[in-house]
């Protein structure tokens, strides 16, 4: 007879294999993700504090490097057009997103399936392919804009929108609004088809028209996609690359200059590598920092 020691024993234990057969079947990815993701990263939190040219053997100076980058302008201007993409990548796109979303819910739309794909579409794109056709758009010349404002009469209007310093970043911020509203018109329409309908009828009922309904029934229940959405696309603001480089390689006079490509130049073109990995760790923290306010932000909203 068992002792009521080994009873307990036994009904602490969990079914199944033990807990240290699910350790062994996650280690081989475990170890994948430690040698390309984790070591990197400790890497280039180490070579933050040397002067590094990349090649030669790295000289220890500190936090140098960081205090170099308070004096940096060219960074502080770097982080400004970042958060001025926020407002494109972000701030726009969402909006859009939920006017579409509401539009398109309340009533039947014929080939909803194939409208909703054809608005992911620029999102599945390759950012390099999206840079290279909206460069071929904007061209001052031959460019399918200025050509459609000239034929309108507009020719005031036309100009060379990645040239000008005036025009270069929300010419820019346009393009990643274009790219990110499909993305989250996906998550928002698909947010709304689990919303119970009776909300719906209850509040026509009692006199809700569509803006009313909006505000009251559909809004508070995407407010766990709208945060998914939210860091998404905060995270793609705060790290934009490659659609820079493309288009117009952070110029004119770095009026589109950001943090991502100036890390690049520091890294590949000076050949200041340390000083680049400073500024990698710093755009880092600045994404986990402002990722976790948004998170917890969205955790209190919905406890209150």
């Amino acid at each position: 007879m068992a002792t009521p020691a080994a009873t307990r024993r036994i009904e602490r234990r969990r079914p199944g294999e033990r807990a240290r057969t699910a350790y062994l079947y996650l280690a081989p990815a475990f170890l994948i993700y430690a040698v390309f993701v984790l070591l990197p990263v400790v890497q280039t939190v180490r070579y933050s504090f040397y002067n590094w040219d990349g090649f030669s053997a790295p000289t220890w100076t500190g936090v140098d490097n960081y205090v170099a980058l308070l004096d940096d302008k060219l960074f502080r201007m770097a982080i400004g057009h970042n958060l001025t993409l926020i407002v494109f990548f972000t701030i726009f796109p969402i909006a859009i997103a939920l006017v579409l979303t509401s539009l398109l819910t309340r009533r039947d739309v014929k080939g909803m399936n194939l409208f909703r794909a054809g608005l992911f579409v620029p999102q599945v794109m390759s950012m390099v392919v999206v840079g290279v056709v909206w460069r071929w758009i904007y061209n001052p010349t031959t460019g399918p804009l200025n050509q459609i404002l000239r034929g309108v009469g507009l020719d005031g209007l036309a100009g060379p929108w990645l040239g000008d310093p005036a025009t270069a970043l929300p010419a820019v911020g346009a393009v990643g609004t274009w790219v990110s509203f499909g993305f989250a018109l996906v998550l928002f329409i698909a947010g709304v088809q689990r919303i119970d309908e009776d909300l719906y009828d209850a509040a026509k009922l009692d006199g809700a028209n569509g803006v009313q309904q909006f505000f009251a029934i559909t809004l508070p229940a995407l407010r766990s996609e709208v945060t998914v959405v939210l860091v998404t696309l905060l995270i793609t603001a705060l790290r934009t690359f490659d659609l820079i480089f493309v288009t117009t390689r952070g110029g004119p006079a770095n009026r589109t200059q950001v943090v991502a490509l100036l890390l690049y130049k520091n890294a590949f073109t000076i050949n200041r590598a340390g000083y680049a990995a400073a500024i990698a760790v710093v755009l880092t923290v600045v994404i986990l920092v402002v990722s976790y306010a948004v998170i917890t932000l969205r955790m209190r909203s919905a406890e209150a």
